[in-house]
């Protein structure tokens, strides 16, 4: 049974660092960029600022500690200059030998967010889906599923609520691109190969925050939630933030409901050297008769049906309900070394009635009804050792970390057959009564499922010449354990494998706006047990390694910046073979891509955001041959995405938004003889900030999909599930500081 595949260097000013170079040399460097992506055609005015809350920097003793705090935010306040890379901790963007995007609350804020998967709508290497069945969000990054389970939480993975992520609680979305086994450990869902997603909590500012916010969303969706952040003590050592939002009502699709209950709490510690966080957090999903994935039977795709059509059925439902908390510590024992322990713990209650229709290229097929309680207890933490020394002209920045995880997972099914079909006629049957027992307790579930990983890992990153070249080499030792059992209680499977995952990276900086990188790190997950069928049913495989290699540039002449790196990425796949009926590894998906991204402030007053990437997503030595060259499911061509912001001229505190985005096609089946067709979205917004009776005040108003385009989005990669796009959605807030 494999575990399963849903979800010494300085540090830099900037000021100093970076010189701006004349406006001409800019748009340059912008238009290079963006040759093959949308770019909005809009004029010079004077920048005026919404009211914002920043990450605020770690407090830290002496020139250059190792105690490195987050980013700060970039030009234009939509993405920071660097992130959290894991084990390596925060780096800056010119220094690190991997791309990462941290998008900032500011752009959670001001685009209207509501889901994580508002926020990476911006990166063209990500797709957002649902899950098999249910309204799980699902993520794509370069070309490998991430699901939701496999988010990490300031650093731990398994904390985070499950399935569906609100947008209250965050300060950043770290997008971490590529293979990442090494920096971060194996994730426990084993998806997370073409990349990583790591949510940094708010923190409470220097100033004292009460901020009210009511938001609506079409068709009557309506919200209200509170941002309070207060700082006291000695030098504002002690602070709080606290969130809670609520939101209930249908959405922009007939009969469907959503209703949202969030509350989280950071507290933090900022002594001289001794720093100390807990953020902890509840949230309620409940989804009523939500529009589900449909898979699709034989090799013709029905065309997407009207927006607004629900095929979902009355008895359907899912209810998420999550607790989770995490504890962070970190002691600088001088300037050049600190220790680091943290610890969390979470608990996942779930519950629903699913249903996905398969149909036919016209639409017309069945639907069955699938009961499934599910309930997860993660506790997982690390202790690490960070230090920084030079041995002659040689700087060296060394880690050193041990993580330790474990979850539980308890479930138990009903199936029950139901009935036709039509998705762009529904018509609703009663709930389908079950012909068989259920499998497992429906009110207790069982014991399906213990995982355990264990690791250490250590690196040390060289800096040479002043540090304009930097070179890091580092290893993991992973440690992958399984318990499987059935329904009854006995145990089914065991795993217990383990594999070191290496890492190496350059960074070379010939001019101070201007980094070469490359890098080589590979991704881990358990291998896969052979399946009933197979004649070694039950043997199960040694760890997949997935590897990467990348070579690229980044820009960054302090007011705009950007990357173009090429990739690599293969990843081995298993199969049970049609004659020998023996199970075992065959052939691989071998991605390869071009990937460009810009971001910044162009000129004053216009900011972009957004890139494109190309990939050519293989399939090699399959185990049907004519399989082989083919693409690979559910990874199109290309994808690009530009949003575009322009603050209007002599209209002070008016910001108009422009979003753009084009998908290729993409196959459904290995055959390559079904694929949903290409896509274009738009989505326009507007907000305006002012004070009245000395308050901060910012409204905003948005539409998503514009032109109420009917398409479907995304391909499962693991199921090939297609899930529908959003049609026009209008959204308004309006918050104010208090």
């Amino acid at each position: 049974m494999s575990i399963s595949r849903q979800s010494a260097i300085p540090v830099s000013s900037p000021s100093s660092r970076l010189k701006p170079l004349p406006l001409a040399v800019h748009l340059a460097l912008t238009s290079a960029l963006l040759a093959a992506a949308i770019v909005p055609s809009m004029a010079w005015s004077q920048t005026v600022q919404s009211p914002v809350t920043t990450l605020e920097a770690t407090t830290v003793t002496g020139e250059a500690s190792i105690a490195t705090p987050s980013a700060a935010p970039y030009a234009g306040g939509q993405v920071a200059r660097g992130g959290q890379l894991g084990v390596l901790g925060n780096i800056d963007n010119m220094d690190a030998p991997f791309v990462v995007t941290s998008f900032t609350s500011k752009l959670i804020e001001d685009q209207q967010a509501r889901t994580l998967g508002d926020v990476v709508k911006n990166d063209p290497s990500i797709q957002v889906g649902n899950g098999f069945g249910n309204s799980a969000e699902t993520f794509s990054i370069r070309g490998f599923a991430l699901n939701n389970d496999d988010l990490s939480f300031n650093g731990l993975y398994g904390i985070l609520p499950r399935q569906v992520l609100p947008t209250q609680m965050i300060e950043r979305v770290e997008v971490f691109k590529g293979a990442n086994a090494f920096l971060n450990g194996a994730a426990p869902g084993g998806s997370g190969l073409g990349g990583s997603i790591n949510i940094q909590p708010k923190r409470a500012g220097e100033d004292p925050l009460t901020r009210a916010t009511i938001d609506y969303t079409s068709d009557s969706q309506v919200g209200g939630g509170v941002d309070i952040g207060r700082r006291w003590g000695t030098d504002n050592k002690f602070g709080i933030r606290v969130n809670a939002a609520h939101r209930d009502g249908e959405t922009s699709v007939d009969d469907e409901n959503q209703r949202l209950t969030v509350g989280t709490v950071g507290l933090d510690f900022r002594g001289e050297q001794l720093r100390v966080s807990l953020d902890a957090g509840y949230q309620k999903y409940r989804y009523s008769q939500p529009r589900p994935t449909i898979s699709v039977i034989g090799t013709d795709v029905p065309s997407a049906p009207s927006t607004r059509t629900n095929y979902g059925q009355p008895w359907t439902f899912s209810e998420l309900e999550s607790t989770f908390g995490v504890v962070r510590a970190e002691y600088d024992f001088n300037n050049n070394w600190m220790g680091y322990a943290a610890a969390g713990l979470s608990h996942d209650h779930e519950s629903g009635d699913y249903g996905t229709p398969n149909v036919n290229g016209s639409g017309i097929g069945t639907v069955s009804r699938l009961t499934v309680p599910y309930e997860r207890d993660s506790a997982t933490g690390e202790v690490g050792l960070r230090g920084q020394f030079r041995i002659g002209a040689i700087g060296h920045r060394v880690n050193a970390a041990v993580s330790a995880s474990r979850i539980k997972q308890a479930t138990a099914y009903e199936f029950a057959t139901g009935g036709a079909v039509d998705i762009n006629n529904p018509s609703y049957i009663p709930r389908p009564v079950a012909l068989f027992p259920a499998q497992g307790n429906l009110s207790d579930p069982g014991v399906t499922d213990r995982r355990r990983l264990y690791s250490f890992a250590l690196s040390d990153t060289l800096s040479f010449l002043d540090d304009r070249v930097l070179f890091t080499a580092g290893v993991r030792r992973q440690t992958l354990k399984q318990d499987a059992f059935g329904y009854d209680g006995v145990q089914t499977a065991a795993y217990n494998d383990s594999v070191w995952t290496p890492v190496f990276g350059v960074v070379v900086k010939p001019l101070d706006y201007m980094s070469l990188y490359a890098n080589h790190i590979e991704g881990l997950t358990a291998g896969d047990s052979a399946p009933t069928e197979a004649v070694n049913v039950g043997t199960t495989l040694a760890p997949y390694r997935t590897k990467q290699t990348e070579v690229g540039l980044k820009l960054d002449f302090g007011t705009v910046g950007g990357n173009v790196g090429v990739f690599q990425i293969e990843k081995p796949e298993a199969y049970t073979d049609a004659v020998t009926r023996v199970f075992g590894r065959a052939g691989e998906q071998r991605n390869r891509g071009i990937e460009l991204n810009v971001y910044g402030e162009a000129t004053r007053g216009l900011r972009l955001l957004g890139g494109i990437t190309l990939m050519d997503p293989e399939l090699r030595d399959t185990e049907v041959a004519s399989q082989n060259g083919n693409d690979a499911i559910g990874v199109p061509r290309y994808q690009a995405v530009m949003g575009a912001e322009w603050d209007v001229p002599y209209v002070n505190g008016l910001t108009l938004q422009a979003y753009a985005q084009r998908r290729g096609s993409q196959y459904i089946n290995a055959d390559n003889s079904a694929k949903i067709p290409a896509w274009n979205r738009f989505d326009l917004g507007a907000r305006y900030a002012t004070k009245i009776d000395n308050r901060n005040v910012v409204w905003r108003a948005g539409v998503d999909n514009v032109t109420d385009k009917q398409y479907w989005s995304t391909v499962g990669n693991d199921f090939g599930q297609i899930t529908q796009g959003r049609g026009r959605i209008y959204k308004l807030s309006m918050s104010v500081d208090f």
